[in-house]
């Protein structure tokens, strides 16, 4: 009976799912590639030989402990992070139908992100230092996320309340997430004016975006979240591509619309909520990765979110690695390079780009 079925697919679709399929498989290799770049790159005399011995168990001292104590946490954590970001951008982008849609530009991020400082300033949820490498030290990551979620959720339903009743264009919804982003960094303003000299810096550095203070136990609780968030996306492709034709064209098809824009939403803020807490704000990702790979391969969703989910990991693990090496010993913050990243290319959508797709 599969024979039979296989028998009566066209060769021009085999063709086409074929190349999509190659072309992730790629990126997935490529990621890898930089992966392994990525935890050799540093200080220490480390060869690819001697990570992938060290990876595989073979090598032990003390390249054992940099790699499985400090390496491979900020890479893993720039992969979770980065495939999160970038999914949500994805389907966000979808459930708005609005090209310039990610967490960042619509004040998604900084809603998260003035949430998580609460948790930490006032709740008491968290401990500050005054160096680089102790900035921020989440003492109850639960309450932290909690927090960052409600900020998140307090932007989406905005957006939503935008998007659904008031109509509003690609461009106005742009501006709306300006303003709420000005609105939560007001808020930490606030927070900062009474907080002491010392979590003033801290939070500070923190807002900067840096995948290298996730512990191994934040890294568990931000793989758990984007891997069932993802799971659920993948399993509503099919919704999404009808989507892309139109709400009326997906409620004709039986799309359950209204239920697909709010879990959508509330699952791209949940993603959005962890990375901000653990790993502070990180721009852009959400945008470039999506529109990257529908250049590409287009918007098949069936093969869109996940090539959008490898990317953004990719884009966020080369974009480390670049603000570790570049002037080293100094380390750059990461959201600093994806802004460089992520700036011109808003830039050119919102200058009408998206149209010409």
């Amino acid at each position: 009976m599969r024979q039979a079925t296989m028998e009566n697919v066209p060769e021009s679709y085999l063709k086409y799912t074929r190349r999509k399929l190659l072309m992730i498989s790629l990126l997935i290799l490529l990621t890898a590639v930089v992966g392994v770049y990525a935890i050799n790159a540093g200080s220490a005399d480390l060869s690819p030989a001697q990570v992938l011995m060290t990876l595989f168990g073979v090598e032990q001292g003390r390249f054992n402990v940099i790699i499985w104590n400090i390496r491979l946490p900020r890479v893993l954590s720039a992969l979770v992070a980065g495939a999160g970001l970038s999914v949500a951008g994805c389907v966000m982008q979808n459930i708005l139908r609005n090209p310039l849609a990610s967490p960042f530009t619509l004040g998604i991020s900084q809603g998260a992100a003035c949430g998580a400082a609460v948790a930490i300033i006032a709740l008491g949820a968290g401990s500050t230092g005054s160096t680089g490498a102790d900035a921020v030290a989440i003492n109850n990551p639960y309450l932290v996320t909690f927090s960052a979620f409600l900020g998140a959720m307090a932007a989406t339903m905005v957006v939503l309340f935008l998007a659904r009743f008031k109509g509003v264009t690609p461009e106005a919804m742009v501006l709306a997430g300006v303003a709420l982003g000005s609105l939560f960094s007001a808020v930490t303003v606030v927070l900062q004016y009474f907080a002491s000299d010392v979590q003033v810096a801290s939070i500070v550095f923190w807002t900067f975006g840096d995948v290298s203070r996730a512990s191994w136990c934040d890294l568990e609780i931000l793989a758990v979240v984007t891997g069932a968030a993802l799971f659920y996306f993948m399993a509503n492709r099919w919704n999404y591509n009808a989507l892309a034709s139109g709400e009326e064209t997906a409620k004709g098809l039986g799309v359950d619309v209204e239920k697909i824009r709010l879990t959508g939403m509330f699952l791209a803020s949940l993603i959005t909520a962890v990375a901000v807490s653990f790993l502070g704000i990180i721009g852009f990702i959400g945008l470039v990765g999506p529109h990257m790979m529908r250049r590409i391969l287009g918007g098949d969703h069936r093969f869109l979110i996940p090539a959008a989910s490898v990317a953004g990991g990719l884009l966020l693990l080369a974009a480390d690695t670049v603000a570790r090496t570049v002037i080293a010993p100094v380390v750059l913050p990461v959201g600093a390079i994806t802004s460089f990243m992520g700036a011109p290319l808003f830039l050119y959508l919102l200058a009408g780009g998206y149209g010409r797709r």
